[in-house]
């Protein structure tokens, strides 16, 4: 039977004309003009002392005080990613000790303030002055006064009970068939979790742990309450204190915590683009033109031959 020319006529193509959205340019024309007349009101304004914000805003006490804010930063997280991994291998143990430590851990750390806890550190050194341990006693004196330590050790602690739910809720993402599979094929705990459950888990683990990192270094600007008035914040409140002139030395210590801010925002991009690696299927135009050549379809900017595609 031979078929009509008109039922062999392919189908005329739909011309799509796009929606127009005119509020949204008139949205952003009123925002821009509203940020517009901020900064002009702002760079007019003399109480904001520009002279006094560009005369520190790269003085040598501020740049050091930042390159401390960031060693109290990653030392802080390091400690609380390895505790946090820890507690969250914890509280998946069967073991109820076990678990009821890691509970116990979390509710304290995570019950509290952390301006609370940061307070307590710095009144430890009354508290404590050594420890007596049967046959020997040990001076705490020398760790108690070490105002830097003491921030470490705060920020450490109080980060690790975060990162411990961050932790258990990624690994307990991973589906239980992935383990299951990797135990039929003879592989111990370890190479379990090591290529199999962690790489998956990764995924989940690394966009809030970015965040964490950078919410951490902001929160380094509560451990004046030790007191340690050696990072960023403290310098600037220490130099502001001195000409009394806050607004121009909060804008230098904003500065910073944005610049910081924003190379740790980078980093974090392409952290989670490399652990995403594999989480969504992306076809080569090799394979788009065979799966179109398959349906009898072929897409208009994909030609199959022989020899692949071009």
């Amino acid at each position: 039977m031979k078929l009509s020319s008109t039922a062999k006529e392919q189908p005329s193509e739909i011309q799509a004309v796009p929606l127009k959205h005119p509020w949204r340019w008139v949205t952003a024309v009123i925002l821009l003009a509203l940020l517009v007349w901020f900064i002009i009101g702002a760079a007019t304004n003399e109480a904001y002392h520009w002279d006094t914000y560009f005369q520190y805003v790269l003085d040598t006490r501020v740049a050091i005080a930042a390159l401390r804010t960031i060693a109290l930063t990653v030392f802080s997280m390091l400690i609380g990613v390895i505790l946090g991994a820890i507690v969250a291998v914890l509280r998946m143990s069967p073991n109820p000790v076990l678990q009821a430590v890691a509970w116990l851990y979390l509710w304290i750390f995570r019950g509290t303030p952390i301006y609370v806890q940061l307070v307590f550190w710095g009144l430890l050194g009354s508290i404590y002055q050594s420890v007596s341990v049967g046959f020997a006693e040990i001076d705490l004196q020398a760790f108690l006064s070490n105002m830097f330590l003491l921030a470490v050790v705060g920020l450490a602690l109080n980060e690790a009970a975060y990162m411990a739910e961050i932790v258990r809720a990624g690994i307990q993402a991973v589906p239980e068939g992935q383990s299951e599979a990797s135990k039929a094929l003879g592989m111990t705990w370890w190479q379990n979790m090591r290529r199999t459950v962690l790489p998956q888990a990764m995924r989940i683990i690394i966009p809030p742990t970015g965040n964490e990192f950078i919410s951490l270094l902001k929160t380094t600007s509560l451990v004046i309450a030790i007191p340690y008035a050696g990072e960023l914040y403290g310098r600037t409140t220490d130099i502001s204190n001195n000409l009394f002139l806050p607004v121009p030395l909060l804008l230098v210590a904003a500065t910073w915590y944005l610049v910081i801010t924003s190379l740790l925002m980078v980093a974090q991009h392409y952290l989670e683009r490399y652990f995403s690696r594999g989480s969504s299927r992306q076809l080569t135009g090799r394979q788009l033109a065979a799966l179109a050549d398959a349906e009898g379809v072929p897409p208009r900017n994909v030609t199959v031959d022989n020899e692949g595609t071009r």
